[in-house]
């Protein structure tokens, strides 16, 4: 199948044309006659099938033969991230797939300034790229207006459950026109994803290309055991001895993100970082270094574990365990994107072996452990059994204690003649140099 063979447009052929694009992926396929005929959608997709192309492309076309032109403040298709970073991505590959369309696309988020964004959407937008709270502050400040809106699209729904976004999220729906397409876009769909959908999508259909929370086949997947203050050491000795080259590395807290660029950039390994504390700004800049070659080694929070799109990204490094298991197949998803191979290494000590187990048994398999020489930990990482329970080793049986006889009746545990609470001892008697106790006198 081509991707003429689904209906789209000249100037949309064209620019896949330009962006290289050949055969649309499975998700591709089955998604786009959906949009294209207008109803509402839940698609579940592994990360780096082409999810984003899957909505964009039928989008523009439907906007390209709306005749309604978008007024001020306002705009027409609304598509909600939960990451700065995605927001962003989504928007490029909007303009993108519409290079040859008159249609406006913009994305806003948080981290930078409101009122440059305030500017752009006086003239209205037609494609509207969000995170849930910029887009509330927008519309509490009358910068956007939602009556318009004729398609919502929900990109990595889980993602924005899990930061928190809830309120927002039901507040926004609130705000949004009834009569409109909704459409229902992730990699994993939870119990609160699914009840989410059924209170938003109108007999929606169900599109799944792959087993749900599957990883992709490309993906090389493997553990290192190791102890927890040796990471840093074997992370070094891994990049240098194996030659690596370009690597995205997720770190569990921000201030671990900040302790490990220093340490490699101590060693002179070019590194750089995006967590939650960076301003936007920089955020993007440490992103275009690392995709331009600049910075070999990207350590991040799980911030970034959607939303960056790299090609041919060859490795991602799990320093730390996610606390969510789904967020292993979001890491990992960043390599072997577009049917590419790529490598997952994850450094594992012992109290992440609950951690290790959670996410074998989501994915469905066990992950092969490679000790590394020389970094064989003093702590040992726990064997995990099929279903991701610790196979804790049988204790070694207790010896019993040796009973004693004391001068006097009855057997005492350990208390020897020589005890002083051995029934009729003497105090000191059997100790060398030993003070015998005073003759009891008689009764």
């Amino acid at each position: 199948m081509t991707f003429a063979d689904l209906d789209l447009v000249p100037p949309l052929l064209e620019a896949l044309d330009v962006l290289g694009y050949q055969t649309p992926t499975p998700v591709q396929e089955k998604a786009i006659p959906a949009v294209l005929a207008g109803g509402d959608l839940m698609a579940a997709a592994q990360t780096g099938t082409g999810k984003t192309a899957s909505f964009a492309l039928p989008l523009l076309q439907r906007l390209a033969h709306d005749p309604e032109p978008t007024a001020s403040n306002s705009t027409r298709a609304l598509i909600l991230v939960p990451t700065r970073e995605l927001a962003q991505q989504v928007c490029d590959s909007f303009i993108a797939y519409g290079q040859f369309l008159v249609l406006r696309s913009y994305a806003v988020y948080g981290g930078v300034s409101i009122n440059p964004q305030m500017m752009k959407l006086r003239k209205g937008v037609d494609i509207l790229v969000a995170t849930p709270g910029r887009l509330l502050d927008l519309h509490r400040q009358n910068a956007v207006r939602f009556d318009q809106v004729r398609t919502l699209v929900l990109d990595e729904a889980d993602r924005m459950l899990d930061l928190g976004f809830a309120r927002e999220l039901n507040a926004l729906f609130a705000l949004l026109p009834k009569q409109r397409q909704t459409l229902l876009f992730s990699a994993t769909f939870s119990d609160a994803i699914r009840s989410m959908a059924n209170q938003l999508l109108k007999k929606p259909l169900s599109i799944e290309t792959a087993r749900p929370n599957a990883t992709a086949r490309g993906i090389k997947q493997w553990v290192v055991p190791v102890d927890k203050k040796r990471k840093s050491a074997l992370f070094c000795h891994l990049y240098k001895h194996k030659k690596w080259d370009q690597v995205l590395v997720f770190v569990k807290t921000r201030k671990g993100v900040d302790e490990l660029v220093e340490t490699l950039t101590a060693k002179g390994i070019a590194a750089e970082s995006i967590h939650g504390d960076k301003p936007q700004p920089a955020r993007l800049r440490a992103l275009e270094s690392f995709k331009a070659g600049q910075v070999r080694v990207l350590v991040a929070t799980d911030v970034a574990s959607r939303g960056l799109d790299i090609d041919d990204l060859p490795r991602v490094v799990n320093f730390d365990l996610p606390i969510v298991p789904e967020d292993y197949v979001h890491r990992i998803g960043r390599t072997a994107r577009a049917g590419a191979s790529g490598e997952a290494v994850s450094l594992v000590c012992a109290d992440e072996v609950n951690l290790l187990g959670a996410i074998e048994v989501l994915i469905g398999q066990p992950l092969s452990r490679i000790e590394q020489h020389g970094f064989e930990p003093d702590h040992r990482v726990p064997e995990t059994g099929p279903a991701g329970q610790v196979i804790k080793k049988p204790k070694k049986p207790k010896m019993p204690r040796h009973l004693d006889y004391g001068i006097g009746s009855g057997p005492t545990r350990g208390k020897g003649p020589g005890s002083a609470k051995a029934p009729g001892g003497r105090r000191g008697a059997g100790r060398p140099g030993g003070k015998a106790a005073p003759k009891a006198r008689g009764r």
